[in-house]
């Protein structure tokens, strides 16, 4: 019999606030395991009890007062936590997991890179310096023993690296998250470690592909500004077990949304 998983990323600025949507998410997609980014609570104040109200008794949390922080939430029991600290400045950025899967373990990494603040300059933005610099450590971690096994890396990587995965190439080309020093690093880490880009797989690069929306624009889905920020890489060994991956749009337009919509993938034994 065929075994089943279904993985949610989702960066949900701020868990405690935006509880009830993650609710409303667990009620109509029913994921396996849920991989939280920018969770922005300490570990001590995290709602565990509303996630094992909500089945999910397995929890693995990387957090820190008011800024960052990740969290990996299961049904699965979770083993061999790791937690990383980038660039050795203490923030909350990382967290992975060993699942089982297909009579072994999957393991998931869960990541919140640096947004990298406004200015694509280094010696003017130091902000944008540690984002390079926190990129650069994940292509010399991210590969050999890391990639020889299923394993799935997931989360808001805060770059969109393709044409289509922001509403304008040429109007973005000078904008924090889609500048050629980044895209280029960005697809230097994945293609280092042999991940695969699972949402390109099903979705093709020519067309439109968005995780994001700018609380800034008024009507968010008809100004349609977006950009792919959140991702879902698998290694070689586990590629042939993704069967599909979809972006949750209408997540987007619940009462009081993240700006990021949950992005779902779905693996088979």
């Amino acid at each position: 019999m065929s075994e089943r998983l279904k993985l949610v990323t989702w960066n949900i600025n701020s868990v405690r606030l935006r509880m009830p949507i993650v609710e409303q998410l667990i009620e109509e997609v029913s994921p396996d395991v849920i991989c939280l980014q920018e969770t922005k609570c300490p570990d001590a104040n995290f709602p565990e009890n509303a996630f094992r109200k909500a089945g999910y008794e397995h929890m693995a949390i990387n957090g820190q007062k008011g800024y960052h922080g990740v969290a990996t939430v299961s049904k699965r029991p979770l083993s061999n936590v790791e937690k990383r600290d980038f660039c050795n400045v203490g923030d909350s950025r990382h967290v992975a997991v060993d699942v089982p899967f297909n009579g072994s373990a999957m393991r998931v990494h869960n990541f919140y890179v640096p947004a990298g603040g406004d200015e694509p300059n280094r010696d003017i933005n130091p902000k944008f310096g540690h984002k390079l610099d926190f990129m650069t450590e994940m292509q010399s971690w991210l590969q050999g023993g890391e990639t020889a096994r299923p394993a799935v890396l997931v989360g808001d990587l805060n770059v969109a690296p393709y044409e289509h995965d922001v509403w304008s190439h040429k109007q973005l080309l000078k904008v924090v998250s889609h500048t050629p020093v980044e895209t280029e690093l960005f697809e230097k880490v994945r293609e280092t470690g042999g991940w695969l880009d699972a949402m390109r797989q099903f979705t093709p690069l020519e067309e439109k592909l968005y995780t994001w929306w700018s609380y800034r624009a008024k009507d968010w889905s008809k100004a349609d500004k977006g950009r792919r920020l959140d991702h879902v890489w698998v290694s070689e060994p586990l590629a042939p077990h993704i069967k599909g991956t979809s972006v949750l749009r209408d997540a987007r337009g619940w009462e009081k949304p993240s700006d990021h919509a949950p992005v779902i993938a779905e693996f088979t034994s």
